[in-house]
C-alpha cells in the first residue's frame, strides 16, 4: 500500500468516524514512561507544531502555551488513559431491596475525537435494575467521566462504560444512553452546527421495549 492510498483510507476513516477497535487502541509499553516526562516531552513537540505554524514562540502570550497543553492533554482531558486515574468503585449490597429501575440523566462528559482531537460535548443517562448490588450515584458520573477523558468515538465509549457498569453491579440489567455533539462535525468538514448523535447500549431486562420505555419516560421526567 502506497502513501497516497494510506491517506486517502485514513481520511475515509476519520471523516466517517470509524472505530477499529471496542478497547482503546494503547502501546503495551504506553505507561512505563512517567507523566512527568511525557509532559516534557508533548511540551517540546507542541512548541515545534506552533512554531511550525509560523506562531511567534516569543510572545509572552503563547511562551507558556506548550506547557499548558502538555500538562492538560496527562493531567486533564486524556487522563482516563492511565488505569491509575480509574476511579475506585465500591458497591454496596442492595439491603433494602430495592427492585425497580433507578437512572440517573442528564450526567454531562466530555470527551475528545479520537480523529481530530476535536471536543465531543454531550449527557450520558443511565439505568440499571439491582441484581444484589448497587452503587452511589456520583460513581456513576465518575464511571462515565473517567472513559471521556481520552481519545474516543461515541461508539467504543458507550460500550465501555456499559461493559463496565455490568462488572461492577454483576449484572446485565443496564441501559446506557448518549447524546453528544462533536466538533469534528460542527466546525470543520459538513460543519453542521446543529446535528448531534445519540448511542444506546443495553442488556438484561431492557431487551424488552416495555422496560426501554419506562427507561425513556423516566428519562424525560428529569428534563
Amino acid at each position: 500500500m502506497n502513501t497516497a492510498i494510506e491517506r486517502e483510507l485514513f481520511e475515509m476513516i476519520g471523516d466517517n468516524h470509524q472505530m477499529t477497535s471496542a478497547e482503546t487502541p494503547l502501546r503495551i509499553d504506553a505507561f512505563l514512561k512517567s507523566d512527568k516526562d511525557k509532559m516534557i516531552s508533548i511540551e517540546k513537540h507542541f512548541f515545534r507544531i506552533m512554531e511550525e505554524m509560523g506562531l511567534d514562540m516569543t510572545d509572552d502570550s503563547l511562551q507558556g502555551t506548550p506547557h499548558r497543553v502538555a500538562k492538560m492533554f496527562i493531567q486533564e482531558i486524556f487522563s482516563g488513559l492511565n488505569p491509575a486515574n480509574k476511579p475506585k468503585i465500591s458497591v454496596f449490597d442492595n439491603s433494602y431491596h430495592y427492585d425497580k429501575m433507578l437512572v440517573e440523566a442528564d450526567i454531562s462528559f466530555n470527551s475528545t475525537c479520537e480523529h481530530h482531537f476535536l471536543p465531543i460535548i454531550g449527557k450520558a443517562h443511565i439505568g440499571y435494575v439491582s441484581s444484589g448490588k448497587v452503587i452511589g450515584l456520583s460513581k456513576l458520573n465518575r464511571i462515565v467521566d473517567y472513559y471521556s477523558r481520552r481519545p474516543q468515538v461515541q461508539e467504543r465509549l458507550i460500550m465501555q462504560i456499559f461493559n463496565e457498569l455490568k462488572s461492577v453491579l454483576e449484572t446485565d440489567n443496564v441501559i446506557v444512553v448518549m447524546e453528544a455533539k462533536h466538533l469534528c462535525v460542527s466546525s470543520r468538514g459538513i460543519k453542521d452546527e446543529s446535528s448531534f448523535t445519540s448511542t444506546i447500549q443495553y442488556g438484561g431486562i431492557f431487551n424488552e421495549k416495555e422496560n426501554r420505555n419506562d427507561f425513556f419516560n423516566l428519562v424525560k421526567k428529569e428534563k
